[in-house]
């Protein structure tokens, strides 16, 4: 799948693929073509996502080739071993959990799982967990606390699923809840956005010590289309309403909102998914190392005074 700006890069690798194509069924020499149309594509693709608009990289945080929340799983954890249900209704398969080792760390990872096809989107709720899922992902965090795991989120998703029966079931309580209980978990607890990073949805497993955004992610109140129906009643509107939302990492990171940006390969993660397992592996022993050598009290009066910090009170 090509979004509309790759189609000037799209473009290029397609005259490259036709030239090497040429050199192999003849004689002809074209390798200094090649290394210069080789260069210029490197250059365009620089220069292209280095100046994306915010709603470029909403589309980016969608593509369906992106790494989800399982894809990283399967590729840097170890014995990885799911947990299920909440123990009151049932299991919720929007909202993934388990224990695995990474690197020979036991680690308690949860986070959200769209699905890379639409059977797979039917069967996890496109990534919209119900209450409990909220539910499921507290339990596991308890779990992880009593035998001295570190938590790591793995968050992607449009948003809490926005149903009657959910909020009959007590969505607005159960995600109020986690994040009253995450401020006081005394494990380390390192949240990254992975994909999309939407509302309350995004907010009841995104309280932790380390709260990390990839590169071309976006983390805001209200989806950019939502954003443009409310004000606009329509949502033809969409690319303004992500600029005025200011939503992607570097804003984000910009606003003391989040701890840091992970970068990506580039092109975005769906160009080099292993790349980009690879990176976020590295990152999250980095910061496992850094969080483990601070005391649980600490750690506890850090959380809750940098989200304290955040936003401005006037009186």
């Amino acid at each position: 799948m090509l979004l509309d700006f790759e189609q000037p890069i799209a473009a290029l690798e397609g005259k490259l693929l036709e030239m090497q194509k040429l050199a192999d069924e003849s004689d002809v020499d074209v390798s200094e073509a090649v290394v210069a149309l080789q260069a210029k594509i490197k250059a365009l693709k620089k220069e292209t996502y280095a100046n994306l608009t915010r709603w470029q990289r909403v589309q980016l945080s969608r593509h369906p080739d992106r790494p989800q929340m399982l894809d990283y799983i399967g590729g840097m954890v170890d014995k990885f071993v799911e947990l299920h249900g909440d123990r009151t209704v049932g299991d919720d398969k929007a909202m993934v959990g388990g224990l695995g080792e990474l690197d020979g760390h036991s680690v308690m990872f949860i986070g959200q799982q769209k699905g890379h096809n639409t059977k797979e989107r039917q069967f996890r709720n496109f990534g919209m967990a119900n209450p409990e899922g909220y539910r499921k992902a507290l339990r596991l965090m308890k779990l992880a606390e009593k035998f001295n795991v570190p938590i790591v989120t793995l968050i992607d998703t449009m948003g809490a699923f926005p149903g009657l029966e959910a909020e009959e079931r007590g969505q607005g309580e159960a995600i109020a809840r986690n994040l009253k209980e995450m401020f006081m978990l005394k494990v380390p607890v390192i949240c990254i956005i992975i994909g999309e990073g939407a509302s309350g949805g995004a907010l009841g497993i995104a309280i932790g010590d380390r709260v990390l955004m990839l590169e071309n992610t976006w983390y805001s109140v209200i989806s950019p289309e939502s954003c443009s129906s409310i004000l606009w009643r329509t949502w033809d509107y969409k690319e303004q309403a992500a600029e005025a939302l200011k939503l992607t990492a570097i804003d984000m990171h910009k606003a003391g909102l989040v701890d840091g940006i992970v970068k990506e390969p580039l092109g975005g993660a769906h160009t080099a998914p292993e790349q980009m397992i690879e990176i976020l592996k590295s990152t999250l022993l980095k910061t496992m190392k850094e969080l483990s050598a601070i005391p649980a009290e600490d750690r506890i009066s850090q959380r809750i005074d940098k989200f304290s910090a955040m936003g401005v009170v006037v009186e």
